[in-house]
């Protein structure tokens, strides 16, 4: 698996960005690979945002990316916004520990 981060900042309005970045996830989420993502919006400072999006593989990414579909979705995001994005691969997991039932 392979996570993707993107932060983004806004220079445009935020609610336009989140209606244009949710027909960016739309488009993402019908290709091969995609297991989910979360856009997430800074609680203090309007205008920054990050994509949290976990895919099965590098290349299943790297291939959505090369779909001549997602140019459009590109070109609109870069009207609204700078990024910085970036692919990590996981370190260390965790989840929260099941608690017995009282």
């Amino acid at each position: 698996m392979i996570t993707f981060v993107n932060r983004f900042d806004v220079h445009g309005s935020p609610a336009e960005f989140e209606r244009v970045f949710d027909r960016t996830s739309l488009f993402f989420s019908a290709q091969p690979g995609f297991l989910r993502h979360r856009l997430l919006r800074h609680a203090d400072q309007p205008g920054k945002y990050v994509n949290v999006a976990e895919w099965e593989s590098r290349t299943a990414f790297e291939q959505a990316l090369r779909q001549p579909e997602f140019a459009p979705h590109a070109r609109d995001l870069r009207a609204l916004s700078t990024s910085d994005p970036q692919l990590y691969v996981s370190a260390l997991e965790r989840s929260e520990p099941q608690r017995p039932h009282v």
